[in-house]
């Protein structure tokens, strides 16, 4: 055998050998900061567990999640599906030629936007009465603005939603966004870039908005969801949040934790998402009051995780402020913590949550 085969003839099952030992033998990292998910831990040996095949199931997502040089390995197959391949995208996380990443959501599915339409018309036949002006709106999703990729008829999907909820007035949010109002890396808007949005919404509600606001650096390299769960190489952007020193003055509580928090929480900044810092992140229940408000109407938003960075725009025109999430929180549940009475009330929701509404209890 020349030398050169019989190297290669004794180095890769070497190779293999140590690879399979550093798999089983490393300690299991708890996460992927990256992905932002947990991974597959080694699975109990029992056998039950063989006889039903959980056992062969579970241990092959664990060897898949705690491979040695993971992330080498996923960064390696990304460049090589897009750079070599000149596939378009990888994990279903598409780069356009803008620098942005958005990920696949297609096609519309109809059950689940009527789900969530259902979900909205329980709390409004439960809770709310003459009294309330209730209004609803949808957040287009990023692929709204972006061109040559896959993307929802989201005009389609607006009307799907305007129609299944005849008991509030719709709010049109499209012709406030551009492509630009979202982070290159994430699925979410840029605070900064709200104040059309903010108004449109606030102007359907009877509100007028005049706070002016200083825009602060939270940081200069801030990687949203997509950049870790596309494994490509991508730079930060800026991640900046607005300030007005009557943000001083507030009154803000978890109500899920029972505890006084911020506008901002500047120390999500070092966190895994630092998206997190605005009212600190996907809480259930948040109440904001302003005894300097413009008025002394209440509104209670109906939200996920885009409304943390939007909200901060009413407390002025509010002198009460209710955040809700209904993915943690039970709508039937709602009346043991919120007085609806007197109150607007807006359900505020983006594309990928409504097209996966699964999660809206």
């Amino acid at each position: 055998m020349p030398p050169m085969k019989k190297r290669l003839f004794w180095a890769l099952p070497i190779l293999y050998i140590a690879l399979t030992l550093a798999c089983w033998l490393h300690t299991p990292n708890a996460e992927s900061l990256s992905e932002r998910r947990k991974l597959a831990q080694m699975p109990k040996l029992t056998w039950s567990g063989i006889q039903s095949g959980s056992f062969a199931s579970n241990f092959e997502s664990c060897t898949q999640d705690q491979f040695p040089l993971r992330e080498t390995f996923r960064r390696g197959k990304a460049l090589f599906s897009t750079k070599l391949l000149g596939r378009r995208d990888n994990n279903r996380i598409y780069e356009s030629g803008e620098g942005f990443l958005a990920k696949l959501e297609y096609p519309m599915n109809e059950a689940s936007v009527d789900y969530a339409a259902s979900r909205f018309r329980t709390v409004y036949d439960r809770y709310l009465a003459g009294s309330n002006r209730v209004y609803v709106s949808l957040i287009p999703d990023k692929t709204a603005y972006l061109d040559g990729i896959p993307k929802l008829d989201h005009t389609a999907f607006a009307e799907r939603l305007r129609k299944q909820t005849p008991f509030a007035n719709f709010i049109d949010l499209s012709d406030t966004l551009t492509l630009n109002s979202f982070y290159k890396t994430d699925t979410h808007w840029r605070q900064e870039t709200l104040g059309k949005t903010a108004e449109a919404l606030a102007a359907a509600m009877g509100k007028h908005l005049s706070m002016e606001y200083e825009t602060k650096l939270g940081t200069a390299d801030f990687l949203g969801v997509y950049a870790g769960q596309s494994a490509l190489p991508v730079a930060g952007e800026p991640l900046y949040y607005l300030w007005n020193d009557a943000f001083n003055g507030l009154e803000i509580q978890d109500r899920e934790n029972n505890r006084t928090i911020g506008v901002y929480d500047l120390s999500a900044l070092n966190g895994r998402d630092p998206y997190e810092m605005y009212l600190s992140g996907s809480l259930s229940l948040i109440t904001v009051k302003n005894t300097n408000a413009s008025s002394t109407d209440k509104l209670i938003i109906f939200r996920d995780s885009f409304g943390s960075s939007i909200a901060p725009y009413f407390f002025e025109s509010y002198a009460e402020v209710t955040l809700v999430d209904i993915r943690y929180l039970p709508v039937e549940r709602l009346g043991k913590f919120l007085d609806f009475a007197d109150s607007d009330v807006l359900f505020l929701y983006s594309t990928l949550v409504l097209n996966n509404s699964e999660t809206l209890k």
